[in-house]
């Protein structure tokens, strides 16, 4: 089941400081869709759970939406028979799975002024709801989202997943200039208006459909809220590490793509939502050249201890080959995201896709000179081990020193900056 929209009810311009309940008379404030897919087991408590706390603590009408994507097992009878007990609760029952394509699927038809979803299993405190969707009950704020990330949250998981989540994260601020802290955090709410604008143009039906959400609304100028969760982990999360880290990567370079060509309307988007384009900070001076040369020493140990322990990682479930081609290829983005905001002082999106590719260029030299310095040395007789190591040290000192100078004087020239800011103005 599902419920339409009536467009008089609900102003179809996000402006900042305007309430979007002011017009909505008697339809829910807060529509909360629990994406599921085969949760005969969750799904009840999760809901009754929910309804208690909505019921106890949130003052506007609500109502909470079962988006069952596809199951086989018993779930959409549980959704049906607590759909049939409590009138806050309906189901939307599709025939395909995909946790972006229900949440298309709901938001797109809902009366409700505030859309928000979470996980089924619960990782985050109830708590949190209420600081979620205030700001976006009073017209504050756009967009929502819990972060796991930010200062004051309390997290219990393991160490594999809080690795692999901040490096997605990082590898989101290098490739997609992203400024919020937690893309994949099943905790967010948008206001109904905004929604309306957004969803047309975000192409994702799967897992990374809020990162591609989340970057929309950055780049339209839009104001995203972010509330640090207590959050604990769930054991028996069904989410597939390695298929999922693959589909985001296949994700983060078709966003890239889109935005770069301007297949995506960013323009046409700020200036229907309201907003005015987002200014861009580059600093006048760069940092002094010693100040240059401590901070990229620390950011390639950094990145060096990120590499070994992203091998050792992927190792196992993708074999040695690919595990070392995603951890060269995902450090090197990151340390030229790092190197461009810490070692040379620049920040803001404009050319950052141009910085990435040359860094990738960069990186490729350096690589080639570190393997052709091993293929000659393969080609001696028996080179020995001790003059093997002594070669391999100095061509990676050589290819060290020529991705600062390639970095300094080409990738992020001042000069370039500067020449770039004044054809756009």
């Amino acid at each position: 089941m599902t419920v339409s929209r009536p467009s008089a009810e609900v102003d179809t311009a996000a402006r900042p400081g305007t309430s979007p309940v002011a017009k909505l008379g008697p339809n829910p404030v807060l529509d909360v869709v629990i994406p599921v897919y085969n949760e005969e087991t969750d799904l009840e408590p999760c809901v009754r759970r929910l309804h208690a706390h909505l019921a106890e603590h949130f003052p506007y009408p609500f109502r909470i939406t079962v988006a069952d994507n596809a199951s086989t097992d018993a779930t959409l009878r549980v959704a049906e028979r607590l759909a049939r007990e409590f009138p806050e609760v309906i189901v939307n029952h599709l025939e395909e799975k995909g946790r972006g394509r229900a949440l298309r699927a709901v938001w797109s038809t809902s009366d409700a002024a505030i859309l928000a979803y979470m996980d089924v299993d619960l990782s985050t405190d109830l708590a949190a709801l209420g600081p979620l969707v205030a700001p976006l009950i009073s017209g504050h704020s756009d967009l929502a989202i819990g972060s796991r990330l930010a200062r004051g949250a309390r997290v219990v998981r393991g160490p594999k997943r809080e690795f692999i989540s901040r490096c997605y994260n990082l590898l989101l601020r290098g490739t997609l200039a992203a400024r919020f802290s937690d893309a994949q955090c099943g905790f967010k709410a948008i206001r109904a208006d905004v929604a309306e604008r957004l969803l047309p143009h975000v192409e994702d039906t799967g897992w990374f459909f809020d990162t591609e959400l989340l970057v929309l609304a950055q780049r339209a100028g839009l104001r995203i809220h972010e509330v640090p969760v207590d959050w604990v982990d769930d054991p028996d999360s069904s989410v597939h590490i390695i298929a999922t880290a693959k589909a985001d990567l296949k994700g983060i370079m078709r966003l890239t793509k889109a935005t770069a060509t301007g297949a995506v309307p960013i323009s046409r988007l700020r200036a229907q939502l309201g907003r005015e384009p987002i200014g861009v900070r580059t600093p006048g001076v760069s940092p002094s050249l010693p100040t240059q040369l401590v901070r990229f020493a620390a950011v390639g140990v950094a990145s060096t201890v990120a590499y070994v322990l992203l091998f050792l990682l992927l190792r196992n479930g993708t074999g040695a080959q690919a595990a070392n081609l995603f951890a060269l290829l995902l450090t090197a983005i990151a340390n030229t995201a790092v190197n461009r905001r810490i070692t040379f002082g620049i920040r803001g999106s404009r050319g950052v896709g141009r910085h990435q590719f040359e860094g990738l260029i960069v990186f490729g030299l350096g690589l080639a000179l570190t393997s052709g310095t091993l293929g000659l040395l393969n080609g001696l007789a028996h080179p020995g081990l001790v003059l093997e190591l002594t070669a391999l040290v100095l061509a990676n000192l050589a290819a060290t020193v020529l991705r600062f100078l390639l970095l300094r004087g080409w990738v992020f020239n001042p000069r370039r900056q500067q020449t770039a800011s004044d054809r756009e103005h």
